[in-house]
């Protein structure tokens, strides 16, 4: 076999090599693109579109999944549940006189049921990409329930929306407690909805 065909077999195997490399490496990006849709749902998306760039926005999601796997991230007690619940049904009933006071209450005790979870309590930013990792289908309630509550802490509170952030908040605080008792998230017949209400009445 002379040098010019056993150079061409070279450059075919070559470019099988890579061929295949290639080929190989597109299947591992699918299917780590898919991991990450299936685990992080419209947190996903969302991501993409903050960061502008689909590669950059899976390696900050890995980079989130990662960093909670390292928390001790538990379930909570039937006692705390029952605590937890409580509290928050007392929140729904302050929400009726002060219901800016009552959102201010369910961002705390969020943020409480959080660190008893064993998420660490840091800024909003870093709580909402920790909570997004285990609970990617309400994590975009709590920025939406946050972000009423700042605005309307600067403009002096208006009620309907005070009444959104509390349904937003509702909707984070059932899934961190992981409980079947539907009391907590149950929209219909809450104390929240009354305000908006009452002042159509007035």
């Amino acid at each position: 076999m002379d040098t010019t065909t056993l150079l061409a077999i070279a450059v075919v195997v070559l470019l099988l090599v890579i061929a295949a490399g290639v080929a190989w490496y597109a299947t591992d990006q699918r299917r780590r693109r898919e991991r990450l849709r299936d685990r992080f749902g419209p947190e996903y998306e969302r991501t993409v579109e903050d960061v502008g760039d689909r590669r950059s926005a899976e390696e900050e999601l890995e980079v989130r999944a990662a960093r909670v796997e390292k928390l001790e991230i538990r379930r909570l007690g039937a006692d705390e549940q029952r605590r937890f619940a409580e509290e928050w049904r007392v929140i729904q009933t302050r929400f009726v006189d002060e219901p800016s006071a009552a959102v201010d209450d369910a961002d705390h005790l969020v943020g409480e049921v959080m660190e008893a979870r064993g998420y660490p309590v840091a800024d909003f930013d870093q709580r909402a990409a920790d909570v997004s990792v285990d609970h990617p289908q309400v994590v975009d309630h709590y920025r939406i329930a946050h972000d009423i509550a700042v605005r309307e802490r600067a403009n002096g509170g208006d009620t309907e929306a005070l009444r959104q952030a509390i349904v937003h908040y509702r909707a984070l605080f059932a899934d961190l407690l992981e409980t079947d008792e539907s009391e907590p998230a149950e929209p219909a017949h809450s104390a929240a909805a009354e305000p908006a209400s009452t002042e159509r009445r007035t």
